[in-house]
C-alpha cells in the first residue's frame, strides 16, 4: 500500500487516543504517531485543521509523509469530533473509526 495512517496525538493520551489505539490494535492496523506536544509545527497543523489541539487527528498520508495525501474536506461545524473529512478524521468513536479505515482500504 502506498499510504499509511498518521495519528496526531499527545504523549499523555486522552480517552479518544486510547480508543483509536485499541481499534488499531484489534484490527491489526499499523500507524505512525506524531506528538503535538513535542512538535510545534505539528501542533499548529492540527490547530489549522481543526481549530483546536484536537487529538487524535488521524490522516491518510503517503508513506513517510505527515500530511494528508489529499486535502481534507472543509470543517463545516464548530467541532471536528467524529467528522469524516475524507483523508482526515478527528476524535472518532470506535465504529466511526472502523468505517473510516475500511473506506480507505486499511481493513476489509
Amino acid at each position: 500500500m502506498e499510504h499509511e495512517i498518521v495519528m496526531y496525538s499527545r504523549t499523555v493520551p486522552c480517552p479518544y487516543v486510547r480508543t483509536a489505539k485499541r481499534v488499531f490494535e484489534r484490527l491489526n492496523v499499523s500507524y505512525r504517531e506524531v506528538f503535538i506536544d513535542k512538535d510545534a509545527a505539528a501542533e499548529q497543523r492540527v490547530i489549522d485543521w481543526t481549530g483546536f489541539k484536537s487529538v487524535p487527528t488521524i490522516v491518510v498520508a503517503r508513506l513517510g509523509e505527515d500530511l494528508p495525501y489529499e486535502a481534507p474536506a472543509p470543517l463545516l461545524s464548530d467541532s471536528p469530533r467524529g467528522i469524516d473529512r475524507g483523508t482526515m478524521i478527528t476524535e472518532p468513536g470506535e465504529a466511526t473509526l472502523e468505517d473510516w479505515l475500511g473506506k480507505h482500504g486499511f481493513v476489509k
